[in-house]
């Protein structure tokens, strides 16, 4: 039998970006040139409307001085992350 796992939360990762965003103050224009991604690219990421590449995902988490897994964390909001044991 396989056992499939649990589908990711894009929309807990977004909001995660979203917060991330708004803790720092920063405008769409002020995180794309900290990200190097184009202004219609974080705001179509950040409202649901394309999940984003490796590529864009790990530019934002370098903007937001986040390690990578980090930034993925949310991806697990609902269900426990991989590697977690319950004792």
């Amino acid at each position: 039998m396989t056992i499939l796992p649990p589908d990711p939360d894009f929309d807990a990762l977004r909001l995660e970006l979203a917060r991330l965003r708004a803790a720092r103050g920063w405008s769409y224009d002020e995180l794309a040139a900290r990200s190097g991604l184009a202004r219609r690219t974080v705001i179509e990421i950040e409202q649901g409307r394309t999940i984003g590449t490796v590529k864009t995902l790990h530019a934002l988490a370098h903007a937001f001085d986040k390690r990578f897994d980090e930034l993925f964390t949310a991806l697990c909001h609902g269900h426990e992350p991989p590697g977690v044991i319950d004792t």
